[in-house]
């Protein structure tokens, strides 16, 4: 009987692995290049955790088990609580800022569809303990440097931003009561998400006021922060906030991808403890989920049982990331190999394949990635392997090895040969060392 993988999970064959390697390798890149530190958790923590971020709620959402003792645990949907949890344990030991990232694989038990699956990995970066706005740009610069290192441009993805500070404050100035907030940020987060009508009417259920609901629904449409002034009048709270949105752009201009950055009023975030700038990266066509989202989070550790540190942070799934690159022409299954080596040992002679076991393992130890054929066949089909490992260069063992102690090498992009001294060769090799 053959057992499939699970709904919702992957099998990572060799192309997909390379397919992998190729997304987080450049996440890992993109994160060091700004100066971010790895870290990760366990792939399990108490349910607990879960449940003080975002309700009982989430108990459905998770996959969770009782273990031997009768503990409750989860297997990990996301890593922040991971993060708030370590960050606390050592708070008053760990250098301000904190500027972390980590690539963790995650489950969450939900109806697969396209670029949401059960199991998948996603990117975190996140600074802890600076409250600036330039901490906020460089999470967005962060993301976006990935992204165009993969040759994706301004054409192609945009970087929606807004800010829950603002619109908290604007939806107090229209009459929204601050126990409401909480209920209408899941409601305003679903407006690209849903038909207009059905959206609208999702609104004017919470929102009585025609003219609150009314004015809510304009400011949904704003792309332009200065039209918010000439739409509601602007407090105290408001004017701080919109402050720190126009430094925001101005920062990210200065560094080059404010052709990626557009405000969005209708960018929310659904989960409540965002508590400043928000963002979403789309592809600009609008067939997917974002790419990736995050925002400031000043809270979270407090919540769990740390001191108040202000935090800024983002995820970008694999998921919905593949399907753009792939969309885009950047990924295609055969661009990427599976297999790269330096060197390819290739039998001429057949009494002469343990040396070519010896002449590998020297290779190998030196550093350099080597293969050999497990059996010798003719040379022809060896050099056509060697092709298909997609390798930088072959070396032949044939009369001249016999006789002179030499080896052929043969670069495999140019296909030029030269012959060289065995010992020579191993010298060279010891010395790249």
């Amino acid at each position: 009987m053959k057992i499939p993988a699970v709904k919702g999970t992957r099998d990572f064959y060799p192309k997909e692995m390379a397919v992998h390697n190729f997304i987080v390798d450049g996440w890992k890149a993109a994160s060091r290049r700004s100066g971010f530190e790895e870290f990760d958790g366990p792939i399990f923590e108490y349910l607990q955790m879960y449940q003080v971020k975002s309700g009982d709620e989430i108990v459905e959402q998770l996959f969770h088990l009782t273990d031997r003792g009768g503990r409750e645990l989860a297997i990990r949907p996301e890593i922040t609580p991971t993060l708030a949890r370590m960050v606390n344990q050592q708070v008053n030991a760990l250098p301000r800022p904190i500027k972390w990232f980590s690539v963790p694989r995650l489950c969450r038990a939900e109806r697969p569809q396209k670029g949401r699956l059960r199991e998948f990995f996603q990117w975190n970066i996140d600074i802890i303990g600076e409250e600036s706005t330039l901490a906020d740009a460089e999470v967005i610069f962060c993301a976006i440097d990935y992204l165009r290192s993969t040759g994706l441009t301004d054409k192609d993805i945009v970087s929606k931003i807004s800010s829950r500070k603002l619109l908290a404050a604007l939806l107090r100035n229209l009459g929204i009561a601050e126990d409401k907030l909480t209920v209408l940020y899941p409601i305003l987060d679903k407006k690209s998400k849903i038909p207009a009508e059905a959206f609208d009417e999702m609104l004017r259920k919470e929102v009585t006021d025609t003219a609150a609901a009314d004015t809510i629904l304009k400011l949904m449409e704003l792309h332009t922060v200065d039209a918010i002034s000439g739409l509601v009048d602007l407090n105290d709270d408001a004017r701080a906030a919109l402050s720190e949105l126009q430094d925001l752009f101005g920062i990210l201009g200065a560094m080059g991808v404010g052709a990626y950055c557009r405000f969005d009023m209708s960018i929310v975030r659904g989960l409540a403890y965002y508590t400043g700038m928000v963002f979403e990266m789309h592809d600009t066509v609008g067939n997917l989920r974002a790419v990736c989202g995050g925002g400031r989070y000043d809270n979270l550790l407090r919540d769990f049982g740390g001191p108040a540190i202000t935090a800024v942070g983002m995820g970008m799934g694999d998921c919905v990331l593949e399907i753009l690159l792939r969309e885009k022409g950047i990924l295609k299954d055969d661009t990427l190999a599976t297999k790269k080596l330096d060197y390819f040992i290739a039998v001429a002679e057949p009494t002469l394949a343990d040396k070519a076991v010896e002449l590998a393992a020297i290779i190998r130890l030196a550093g350099f990635c080597c293969e050999f054929p497990y059996k010798t066949g003719g040379l022809g089909k060896q050099l056509k392997q060697a092709s298909g490992y997609n390798v930088s260069r072959t070396i032949i063992l044939g009369q001249e090895f016999v006789n002179e102690n030499k080896l052929v090498v043969k670069n495999m992009a140019t296909g030029q040969q030269e012959q060289i001294a065995a010992d020579d060769f191993v010298s060279s090799l010891k010395s790249a060392c």
